[in-house]
């Protein structure tokens, strides 16, 4: 096995675990804990969630930045598919950053004071910004695989 083909393979297992995660905690578990689950639950349950899986989404990030680039500059003119992939991606870690920075500290701050009101406001900004990403995470994935039409 080449390194083209090992860079190809984790550049995808990080966007499958970054894309996929989203999906999973907008479209499954958002509407599920709003049924289930009063907001102090709800989200004391969202911190603990975002604590184990943003470290993953740091590792993704890693992953898909070092893999991206190195197959980026494989070329003499990358084709324009990898130019909107790359403007894309940067975007979306732009996002993360910052959720990860802005209204996660909000969230954290406001669960650990039992404030409740702010905490759902916070709690509502990452869910839009999470939305938004995702949106791009599966519109990044289409020009992957849609990829030399471009």
């Amino acid at each position: 096995m080449n390194f083209m083909s090992i860079a190809i393979a984790l550049h995808v297992l990080a966007i499958v675990v970054w894309v996929g995660g989203m999906f999973f905690a907008h479209q499954v578990m958002r509407p599920a804990a709003v049924t289930v689950l009063e907001p102090p639950h709800r989200l004391r349950l969202w911190v603990a969630g975002f604590k184990r899986f943003f470290p993953w989404v740091w590792l993704c990030i890693a992953t898909v930045l070092i893999t991206g680039f190195w197959m980026f500059f494989q070329f003499p003119t990358p084709p324009l598919f990898m130019h909107i992939m790359l403007g894309l991606g940067i975007v979306m870690m732009l996002i993360f950053f910052h959720v990860f920075f802005a209204p996660y500290n909000k969230l954290k701050k406001a669960v650990k004071e039992e404030n409740w009101k702010v905490g759902g406001a916070a709690l509502n900004q990452i869910r839009m910004l999470v939305g938004i990403n995702t949106l791009i995470g599966v519109i990044t994935i289409l020009v992957a695989i849609a990829g030399k039409s471009f």
